[in-house]
């Protein structure tokens, strides 16, 4: 496994303290020019103003007020107020030295109906930030959808069970394409399409929260056992109705590309047993192969038709000759791992859902050392995953959308486990390239703490945490951020080469906690 150091010194000056942060091992300078590194967020996540400017209620808006499945408090009405201070926070990351934004249109602020008029003050929103990114020379990747469906669609046909949502998302992201094109050259059509099918439609822990009963998630409504397979089909067909709208209409001004999005796995077999081996590439081809094979071969895999059987919708020929090639990117989100074990019997259960169909058991990979709400750092369960999809799938460009670690809000703004979690993620991608994959960027989630789905406000990911209890919502780097920072800035060939924290800002959340200390040994 990749491995490197990093060495901190704290330098107590006459009147004031002033703190230093150094890098040694790893350089930017290694990684090809062409690589870009930065960080991602989604609209709802950030952008507040949830009721100003002719914006409209998303599935999220409602999902939110709704009450979050009863697993946590919080909504997007206010989020980290990025539609205000979209300014500041790019002058920030131009200051971390951010090659790239990910961040996400909200749809109902552009259109708030979902079709139809354009929303001027959403517009003129997206084109300033748009701009500020590029004054500052950094790169805008958007993603046009990142579960926040326009509520008036979802009330009028269902949303994304109604095939009519494939002729609504062209038409959105013809708009996009028009009025951000000749500054956005690259676009992601839906964020972790897999995840949202699944937890959207079956589990039920999701926006707009569907599922059978039932369900620990009470669903006023849904069907685990076809929906989640007619969403994905629908999204499939709406990714490909958009690339090829750009390909004949827009490509050949713009030149940009156009890709899509999926949370990704390692799947490790629990045991050496050739079931578990087959449960563990099973796994991997119900999470992944249900979007990558009609992507790259135009059709579902194999074991799904079989284990699925007629709930399984089929693409017709130019439906699938549609789907082929129109992938021009491959966007991955990289968390944690699981373990699989071989369960058939799910099988025999009456009106089976999409995991039942799966028929295993999965279990949560850990190590030694992970305490209970961190995620282990087995960078190579990733390198693994990436080695699978070249060898199953060809190759094809990718871009890591999504990696990082989850703390508590409470923690301490000296989060050396996320150093230590990017250090060692950012590390393996070097080791991938090396290796001949063809991966073209990497992002941190989040830039800031965001308004997360699993947890609202409880849980962070950011570099910069937001103040939640200061009105004018105050961001406070992280020691993650200063780490990153110099990293992105070369500051890495000498480990005496610091960086200084703002003068006096406080180091902690917590500053009566005595056992929080940037005076640590190296790691």
């Amino acid at each position: 496994m990749w491995k490197t150091s990093f060495v901190v010194l704290q330098l107590l000056l006459l009147g004031s303290s002033v703190s230093f942060i150094v890098v040694d091992g790893l350089r930017r300078d290694e990684y090809p020019p062409h690589f870009v590194f930065g960080a991602s967020t989604s609209a709802y996540q950030v952008e507040g103003a949830a009721d100003e400017d002719g914006r409209k209620p998303s599935i999220w808006d409602s999902f939110a007020h709704a009450g979050n499945a009863n697993m946590y408090e919080g909504n997007g009405d206010i989020a980290c107020d990025q539609y205000h201070k979209y300014k500041e926070d790019v002058e920030l990351m131009a200051k971390m030295g951010l090659d790239a934004y990910r961040f996400s249109i909200s749809w109902s602020r552009l259109i708030p109906d979902g079709k139809g008029p354009i929303n001027q003050k959403g517009l003129q929103y997206y084109n300033n930030l748009i701009n500020e990114l590029i004054s500052h020379g950094i790169q805008p990747h958007v993603t046009l959808y990142h579960w926040d469906l326009p509520q008036t669609l979802e009330d009028e046909y269902g949303g994304w069970i109604n095939q009519k949502i494939v002729r609504d998302f062209t038409a959105y992201a013809d708009v996009c394409f028009r009025e951000f094109g000749d500054r956005v050259k690259h676009w992601t059509t839906v964020n972790e399409g897999n995840v949202f099918a699944q937890g959207g439609y079956d589990i039920g822990f999701l926006p707009p929260q569907h599922c059978s009963s039932p369900s620990i998630f009470n669903c006023s409504k849904g069907n685990s056992s076809t929906e989640p397979y007619l969403v994905t089909h629908n999204m499939l067909l709406a990714h490909a109705s958009a690339a090829r709208l750009y390909r004949n209409k827009y490509q050949d001004k713009q030149h940009g590309f156009i890709g899509f999005n999926l949370l990704t796995y390692g799947f490790v077999p629990l045991t050496n047993t050739s079931e578990d081996i087959i449960a563990a590439q099973r796994a991997q081809d119900f999470f992944l192969g249900w979007y990558l094979n009609p992507l790259i071969f135009g059709d579902y895999p194999e074991i799904m038709k079989k284990n699925v059987g007629s709930r399984l919708p089929t693409f017709t020929k130019s439906e699938s000759n549609l789907l082929k090639g129109s992938m021009g990117f491959l966007g991955i989100n990289f968390y944690f791992s699981f373990y699989v074990k071989d369960n058939p019997k799910t099988l025999n259960i009456k009106d089976r859902d999409y995991l039942a169909d799966m028929a295993v058991e999965l279990t949560a990979y850990t190590t030694n050392d992970t305490a209970t709400e961190e995620f282990p750092i087995v960078p190579w369960t990733l390198q693994g995953l990436v080695d699978s999809l070249k060898n199953i799938y060809g190759d094809f460009p990718i871009y890591i959308h999504e990696n990082g670690m989850q703390t508590h809000r409470n923690s301490s703004l000296e989060d050396w486990k996320r150093v230590n979690y990017l250090n060692e993620y950012i590390g393996s991608v070097l080791d991938m390239l090396r290796n001949g994959h063809d991966i073209r960027g990497y992002f941190v989630w989040s830039f800031m703490d965001v308004f997360e789905l699993l947890g609202g406000f409880e849980t962070t990911y950011g570099l910069y945490y937001i103040d939640l209890k200061d009105p004018t919502l105050r961001r406070q780097p992280k020691l993650s951020s200063l780490w990153y920072s110099n990293f992105l800035n070369n500051r890495t060939m000498d480990p005496m080469v610091a960086i200084q924290m703002e003068k006096n800002s406080p180091l902690l959340i917590n500053n009566n906690n005595k056992n929080n200390s940037l005076l640590r040994n190296a790691i």
